[in-house]
């Protein structure tokens, strides 16, 4: 090939490389410089839950990148205090467990004050008073009951500890899931039941197991006729076409709220309060809904078979008086149900 012709072929692969730039970039710009934007989610969503909402996310935001950390939330805690440790923290948003971990946050001076354009229709019993984390769906605890194997049927939380139901019966311990340690605290601190039902429930032959999805295959399988489980597994599985139904206790319904929160240390603060708009607007609701899990926010559809926010009695807790009491609530039921 003579010279001139390979300068040809060397401007034209230039040329060539410069319209495919441009044509990546959207507008004009290298892709490079659209790369840019950037958040940091750590969650302890399910990885399917996850991906899900970061997909629809990317929808209305193409050009945000979202990177995920995901765990349990006593993991990603730890990952965040170690961090901290180390002085930086990586993360930009935290969407974990419940209002109490996110108290311990704030304690830590690790969350910054944000008011999300998105809170209407968000009751205020699940927005911090200080904007520094909001409840992004509602997960409450009641009984799974398993129709087949069922001798009777519960009503209530006391239900369970009547001798009808002896033996039958399964929980999450609140030594492995938070949700279960945030229901302990709850519980423990309702008329009528405290910490007298919890022996009655030890007296009556109450099994405890890990989490919530073990207790979702014992009473599925039939191992167990009733369990105390989050609504949307029990949900789940009856959609699925298990032979369980789910029931609100007469009491009132534990309620744990997943919250999301922006952190101080963030570098990347717009695109983290785009995230967390998304995740607290009408879209991202019905992302939740379509999840199996009750919107927080009002007006959007819960899923069939789960009631709406408006329609479920939400058992009322002080956060801070369970955030100071959760290492004794442990303490307390590891000495009850241990012995």
């Amino acid at each position: 090939m003579s010279n001139w012709k390979k300068k040809a072929l060397v401007l034209a692969l230039a040329g060539l490389s410069l319209f495919a730039m441009a044509g990546c970039g959207g507008s004009g710009k290298p892709a490079a410089d659209k790369g840019g934007k950037q958040v940091t989610l750590y969650t302890s969503q399910p990885e399917a839950d996850a991906q899900k909402l970061i997909t629809a996310f990317n929808k209305d935001h193409p050009d945000i990148k979202v990177n995920v950390f995901r765990s349990g939330t006593e993991e990603v805690i730890s990952k965040v205090m170690a961090e901290k440790k180390a002085g930086t923290v990586k993360a930009d948003v935290l969407l974990v467990a419940d209002n109490v971990t996110f108290e311990t946050l704030k304690k830590q001076d690790l969350l910054e004050t944000y008011e999300s354009p998105e809170l209407k229709g968000i009751p205020a019993a699940y927005i911090d008073k200080d904007h520094q984390y909001t409840g992004t769906k509602v997960i409450t605890t009641g009984i799974i009951v398993n129709t087949s194997k069922a001798q009777g049927t519960p009503k209530s939380f006391a239900d369970l500890a009547k001798p009808e139901f002896a033996s039958a019966s399964i929980m999450p311990s609140p030594l492995y899931s938070g949700a279960a340690a945030y229901n302990l605290g709850v519980l423990t601190r309702t008329n009528g039941l405290g910490w007298d039902y919890y022996k009655a429930l030890k007296q009556n032959g109450m099994t405890v197991t890990k989490g919530n999805g073990a207790v979702q295959k014992a009473v599925v399988s039939g191992e167990k006729a009733y369990g105390l489980i989050a609504d949307y597994l029990a949900n789940n599985a009856r959609r699925k076409g298990a032979p369980v139904q789910f029931i609100y206790p007469a009491e009132g319904s534990p309620a744990v709220t997943e919250p999301i929160g922006l952190l101080k240390s963030s570098k990347n603060k717009e695109a983290a309060k785009a995230f967390i708009d998304f995740v607290l607007s009408k879209k991202g609701q019905e992302v939740a809904a379509s999840q199996g899990y009750t919107p927080v926010k009002e007006g959007v559809t819960p899923p069939e078979g789960l009631k709406s926010i408006a329609d479920f009695k939400a058992l009322a807790v002080d956060v801070a008086q369970l955030f100071q009491n959760r290492d004794a609530d442990k303490k307390q039921f590891t000495s009850l149900f241990q012995n």
